[in-house]
C-alpha cells in the first residue's frame, strides 16, 4: 500500500489533541483590531475545538496525525 500524502493547508491550520479533538484558530485576527475591544482580541487568542462533522473531513486530510 502506497504511502498516503499530508495536504499541506490541512496542516498548517488544524491540529490534533491527544484525546482526539481537532483545534484552529480564530478567524478575524489579522487586521483591523485597532476597532476591536481589548476583551475581544483577547477572546480571539485562545483556540477552538472543530464541530465532530467538520472534524471527520480534516482527520481525512491528516492521515498520519495521532
Amino acid at each position: 500500500m502506497p504511502k498516503l500524502k499530508t495536504h499541506s493547508g490541512a496542516k498548517k491550520r488544524f491540529r490534533i489533541t491527544g484525546t482526539g479533538k481537532v483545534m484552529h484558530q480564530t478567524q478575524g485576527r489579522r487586521h483591523l483590531l485597532i476597532g476591536m475591544s481589548s476583551t475581544r482580541r483577547r477572546r480571539f487568542r485562545e483556540d477552538n475545538v472543530l464541530f465532530d462533522t467538520q472534524a471527520k473531513k480534516i482527520r481525512m486530510l491528516l492521515p498520519y496525525a495521532r
